[in-house]
């Protein structure tokens, strides 16, 4: 491993080991595969592509498309095969990056893997946003800060007040404030204006939650037109596969159907919160993503007993304040009522 960087050598890889179960709730995926009728237009476009030609330098036809369907200039967005690049992509070019824990482990991975300083402030009793222990990180040299609101993988959706007082202080010091938007339709939440307002403030978006195409991957950047131009630089030219963008565009012809995708999520995110505040020795915390976290008092037991029902989770009872916790996706009716009597019925086995 000489030819490496010295520090690439004890990173542990990313903590996600697939496995396979007739029930999916482990990725926070969208149940609901794109409508037929999309799909027939994207099969339209995928045979009039020129398959031997590079696609666009920077998806700019995609671009037009999104910031127009947004109302955010094209300067100020940049395209990638997923938003894990893009959260990658700022990691390198950050200075140092600030972040909460629990959080998304790919903010502390691309760090990481940048070698670039990193520093997480606990979250608070109730997952609640350490706001204080924040604006005291950001008094130090600057760089940027990771905030996934909603938030993951607690679910919680952090108060808007908070989240100004954040991007003021960004705009003060220098920091880059970046919002992981990745669950806001499930919380009716936007931070737009505050990103139009403050060009310290960008927004990091996807469209494999709400918009069902979690397997093309494609992420987006919303940020002011210097921010754009640094991270572009980031994302390797014709780095956006002409069938993506294909895609792509005819889901922005189209983009209605994620209204009752979002509608029927967030309908049965909610039947399933309230009917588990019945559960004997399992505690459900309140979401405004598509997801559920849920604190059991074995994680590994309750994972291994509902794969044996043919249901796969997610545990997080490894990261610290999240001992005995999974997390759980929310599915198809069918799907949740299953998981549903799986959960009840798991309370009635003994666990040794």
């Amino acid at each position: 491993m000489k030819a490496f960087k010295p520090h690439l050598g004890g990173l542990p890889s990313y903590p996600y080991q697939g496995v396979e179960a007739p029930i999916k709730l482990d990725q926070n995926e969208s149940p609901y595969d794109l409508p037929a009728e999309i799909k027939a237009r994207v099969v339209e476009r995928l045979a009039a592509l020129s398959y031997n030609r590079y696609p666009r330098l920077h998806a700019e036809d995609v671009r037009e498309r999104l910031s127009a369907w947004l109302g955010w200039p094209v300067e100020g967005l940049v395209l990638s095969p997923g938003s894990n690049l893009l959260i990658q992509a700022l990691a390198q070019a950050a200075s140092r990056v600030l972040d909460v824990a629990p959080s998304f482990p790919h903010y502390a991975f691309s760090a990481r893997i940048a070698a670039t300083p990193y520093q997480a402030v606990p979250l608070e009793e109730g997952f609640a946003l350490p706001l204080k222990g924040l604006l005291r990180a950001m008094d130090e040299r600057p760089g940027v800060l990771f905030l996934a609101n909603p938030h993951a993988p607690t679910g919680r959706l952090f108060a808007g007040e908070e989240v100004a007082c954040l991007a003021e202080r960004a705009g003060e010091t220098g920091w880059l404030l970046v919002i992981d938007e990745a669950y806001h339709q499930f919380s009716g939440s936007n931070h737009m204006e505050l990103a139009r307002s403050n060009p310290q403030v960008a927004l990091l978006r996807t469209f494999s939650k709400a918009f069902s195409l979690g397997g093309i991957r494609a992420g987006y950047l919303m940020a002011s037109p210097e921010v754009a131009r640094v991270l572009q630089n980031f994302v390797p030219p014709f780095g956006l596969p002409a069938h993506t963008a294909q895609v792509l565009l005819a889901v922005l012809e189209a983009p209605a159907y994620v209204e009752g995708v979002v509608r029927t999520l967030v309908a049965e995110r909610e039947r399933l919160y309230q009917t588990l505040q019945a559960h004997p020795t399992w505690r459900v915390y309140p979401s405004q993503t598509n997801f559920l976290l849920i604190r059991t008092p074995d994680a590994a037991w309750a994972y291994q007993g509902l794969l044996r029902w043919g249901i796969l989770v997610r545990r997080q009872d490894h990261y610290p304040g999240l001992e005995g916790c999974i997390r759980v996706s929310v599915g198809t009716p069918e799907e949740n009522d299953r998981f549903l009597q799986a959960a009840f019925a798991l309370a009635e086995v003994p666990h040794a």
